[in-house]
Protein backbone atom coordinates (compact mmCIF):
# COMPACT_ATOMS: atom_id res chain seq x y z
CA UNK A 1 0.00 0.00 0.00
CA UNK A 2 1.40 3.21 -0.99
CA UNK A 3 1.56 5.91 1.42
CA UNK A 4 2.04 9.58 2.01
CA UNK A 5 3.89 11.13 4.10
CA UNK A 6 1.86 14.29 5.83
CA UNK A 7 3.19 17.31 8.28
CA UNK A 8 1.17 19.17 10.62
CA UNK A 9 0.91 22.92 9.44
CA UNK A 10 -1.41 24.41 11.90
CA UNK A 11 -4.52 24.75 13.43
CA UNK A 12 -7.64 26.70 12.22
CA UNK A 13 -11.04 27.97 13.96
CA UNK A 14 -13.79 28.72 12.12
CA UNK A 15 -15.78 32.15 12.56
CA UNK A 16 -18.93 30.83 11.41
CA UNK A 17 -19.45 27.99 13.71
CA UNK A 18 -18.37 28.96 17.21
CA UNK A 19 -16.19 26.18 18.80
CA UNK A 20 -15.58 24.37 15.34
CA UNK A 21 -11.35 23.92 14.98
CA UNK A 22 -9.76 21.68 12.15
CA UNK A 23 -6.33 20.68 12.24
CA UNK A 24 -4.04 21.30 8.60
CA UNK A 25 -2.44 18.33 7.40
CA UNK A 26 0.10 19.13 4.33
CA UNK A 27 1.46 16.69 1.72
CA UNK A 28 5.33 16.66 2.60
CA UNK A 29 6.78 18.05 -0.22
CA UNK A 30 3.73 19.12 -2.21
CA UNK A 31 0.70 21.33 -1.01
CA UNK A 32 -2.08 19.55 -0.77
CA UNK A 33 -3.68 19.70 2.66
CA UNK A 34 -6.11 17.83 4.42
CA UNK A 35 -8.38 19.59 6.85
CA UNK A 36 -9.43 17.46 9.69
CA UNK A 37 -12.40 18.49 12.14
CA UNK A 38 -11.09 18.49 15.77
CA UNK A 39 -12.85 19.47 18.78
CA UNK A 40 -11.35 22.56 21.57
CA UNK A 41 -9.73 20.00 24.23
CA UNK A 42 -7.74 18.75 21.46
CA UNK A 43 -6.61 22.03 19.51
CA UNK A 44 -5.86 23.11 22.31
CA UNK A 45 -3.69 19.90 23.19
CA UNK A 46 -1.89 20.22 19.64
CA UNK A 47 -1.52 24.10 20.53
CA UNK A 48 0.20 23.93 23.68
CA UNK A 49 2.81 21.90 21.80
CA UNK A 50 3.06 23.44 18.59
CA UNK A 51 4.03 26.59 20.69
CA UNK A 52 5.85 24.61 23.60
CA UNK A 53 3.83 25.98 26.54
CA UNK A 54 5.30 23.87 29.66
CA UNK A 55 2.52 22.86 32.12
CA UNK A 56 2.88 22.59 35.89
CA UNK A 57 0.81 18.31 35.34
CA UNK A 58 1.04 16.77 32.13
CA UNK A 59 -2.08 17.06 30.14
CA UNK A 60 -3.71 13.57 28.75
CA UNK A 61 -1.62 13.10 25.88
CA UNK A 62 1.69 13.90 27.57
CA UNK A 63 0.66 11.18 30.47
CA UNK A 64 0.04 8.92 27.62
CA UNK A 65 3.57 9.76 26.12
CA UNK A 66 5.16 9.14 29.68
CA UNK A 67 3.33 5.82 30.32
CA UNK A 68 4.89 4.94 26.93
CA UNK A 69 8.46 5.67 27.56
CA UNK A 70 8.36 4.21 30.91
CA UNK A 71 7.12 0.92 29.61
CA UNK A 72 9.29 0.90 26.47
CA UNK A 73 6.90 1.37 24.00
CA UNK A 74 7.67 3.57 20.63
CA UNK A 75 4.78 5.43 18.70
CA UNK A 76 6.47 4.26 15.10
CA UNK A 77 3.94 6.12 12.66
CA UNK A 78 0.72 7.34 12.22
CA UNK A 79 -1.52 6.12 9.44
CA UNK A 80 -4.90 8.24 8.65
CA UNK A 81 -7.44 7.30 7.14
CA UNK A 82 -11.08 7.59 6.38
CA UNK A 83 -14.17 5.91 7.14
CA UNK A 84 -17.24 5.80 5.46
CA UNK A 85 -19.29 8.30 6.72
CA UNK A 86 -16.24 10.77 5.69
CA UNK A 87 -15.06 10.71 9.50
CA UNK A 88 -11.68 10.80 9.83
CA UNK A 89 -9.65 7.91 12.04
CA UNK A 90 -6.27 7.17 12.68
CA UNK A 91 -4.09 3.72 13.30
CA UNK A 92 -1.38 3.82 15.68
CA UNK A 93 1.79 1.68 14.72
CA UNK A 94 3.25 0.58 18.29
CA UNK A 95 6.39 -1.42 19.01
CA UNK A 96 8.37 -2.70 22.16
CA UNK A 97 10.47 -5.73 22.52
CA UNK A 98 7.82 -7.61 22.38
CA UNK A 99 6.90 -6.84 19.05
CA UNK A 100 4.92 -4.12 16.87
CA UNK A 101 0.38 -3.84 17.37
CA UNK A 102 -1.80 -1.86 15.96
CA UNK A 103 -4.01 0.61 17.43
CA UNK A 104 -7.29 2.44 16.30
CA UNK A 105 -7.67 5.79 17.51
CA UNK A 106 -9.64 9.21 16.96
CA UNK A 107 -7.36 11.73 14.35
CA UNK A 108 -7.02 13.91 16.66
CA UNK A 109 -5.50 12.00 19.38
CA UNK A 110 -2.99 10.25 17.11
CA UNK A 111 -1.65 13.83 15.55
CA UNK A 112 -0.98 14.82 19.34
CA UNK A 113 0.52 12.31 20.52
CA UNK A 114 2.90 12.26 16.91
CA UNK A 115 4.16 15.54 17.13
CA UNK A 116 4.94 15.43 20.73
CA UNK A 117 7.58 12.04 19.80
CA UNK A 118 8.39 13.06 16.33
CA UNK A 119 6.42 10.02 14.98
CA UNK A 120 5.71 10.13 11.13
CA UNK A 121 2.14 10.82 10.25
CA UNK A 122 1.20 8.99 6.40
CA UNK A 123 -2.25 8.88 4.42
CA UNK A 124 -3.13 7.20 1.25
CA UNK A 125 -3.14 9.07 -2.39
CA UNK A 126 -6.72 8.04 -2.49
CA UNK A 127 -7.71 10.02 1.08
CA UNK A 128 -5.21 12.67 -0.19
CA UNK A 129 -7.25 13.37 -3.43
CA UNK A 130 -11.00 13.22 -2.02
CA UNK A 131 -10.81 14.78 0.65
CA UNK A 132 -7.75 16.95 0.29
CA UNK A 133 -7.89 20.77 -0.97
CA UNK A 134 -4.76 22.84 -2.72
CA UNK A 135 -4.93 26.44 -0.96
CA UNK A 136 -7.57 29.21 -1.70
CA UNK A 137 -9.51 26.50 -3.30
CA UNK A 138 -12.71 25.53 -1.35
CA UNK A 139 -13.07 22.37 0.48
CA UNK A 140 -16.34 22.04 2.56
CA UNK A 141 -16.63 24.59 5.43
CA UNK A 142 -12.63 24.93 5.34
CA UNK A 143 -12.09 28.27 2.96
CA UNK A 144 -9.08 30.45 3.91
CA UNK A 145 -11.80 33.62 3.90
CA UNK A 146 -13.43 31.84 6.24
CA UNK A 147 -10.94 30.68 9.18
CA UNK A 148 -7.96 32.34 10.38
CA UNK A 149 -5.36 30.25 12.55
CA UNK A 150 -5.72 30.38 16.39
CA UNK A 151 -2.85 32.79 16.65
CA UNK A 152 -4.48 35.15 14.10
CA UNK A 153 -7.32 35.54 15.87
CA UNK A 154 -6.39 35.94 19.09
CA UNK A 155 -3.54 38.58 17.97
CA UNK A 156 -6.10 40.22 16.57
CA UNK A 157 -8.14 40.45 19.85
CA UNK A 158 -5.17 40.77 21.93
CA UNK A 159 -2.43 42.51 19.98
CA UNK A 160 -2.46 45.96 22.06
CA UNK A 161 -3.03 44.53 25.40
CA UNK A 162 0.64 42.35 24.84
CA UNK A 163 2.15 45.50 23.30
CA UNK A 164 1.99 47.32 26.57
CA UNK A 165 3.48 45.19 28.48
CA UNK A 166 7.14 44.24 29.33
CA UNK A 167 8.66 41.19 28.84
CA UNK A 168 8.89 40.73 32.67
CA UNK A 169 5.06 41.23 32.82
CA UNK A 170 4.24 39.14 30.05
CA UNK A 171 6.78 36.13 31.64
CA UNK A 172 4.55 36.47 35.06
CA UNK A 173 1.73 36.32 32.89
CA UNK A 174 2.47 32.79 30.77
CA UNK A 175 3.60 31.60 34.17
CA UNK A 176 0.14 32.71 35.98
CA UNK A 177 -2.11 31.16 32.55
CA UNK A 178 -0.17 27.94 32.78
CA UNK A 179 -0.49 27.42 36.80
CA UNK A 180 -4.24 28.16 36.02
CA UNK A 181 -4.60 25.72 33.05
CA UNK A 182 -5.19 28.22 30.75
CA UNK A 183 -2.63 27.13 28.12
CA UNK A 184 -4.24 28.80 25.77
CA UNK A 185 -3.45 31.85 26.60
CA UNK A 186 0.29 31.13 27.68
CA UNK A 187 0.38 30.27 24.08
CA UNK A 188 -0.63 33.29 22.91
CA UNK A 189 1.84 35.17 25.34
CA UNK A 190 4.69 32.73 24.46
CA UNK A 191 4.12 33.74 20.84
CA UNK A 192 4.30 37.31 21.80
CA UNK A 193 7.77 36.67 23.77
CA UNK A 194 9.15 34.73 20.78
CA UNK A 195 8.10 37.42 18.61
CA UNK A 196 10.29 39.63 20.25
CA UNK A 197 12.84 37.68 21.09
CA UNK A 198 13.08 37.47 17.03
CA UNK A 199 13.11 41.28 16.60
Amino acid sequence: MEKIRLELIGITYNQIESGVYAVILQQAGGTRRIPIVIGFPEAQAIECKLQEVVTPRPLTHDLMVNVMSTFGIVLKEVYIHRLRNGVFAAELLLKNEYGEKVIDSRSSDAIALAIRVDAPIYTTPEVLEEAGFEPGERSGKENADDTKTIETKKRDNRKDDYTRKSVEELKAMMQKAAESENYEEAGRIKRELDRRSAE
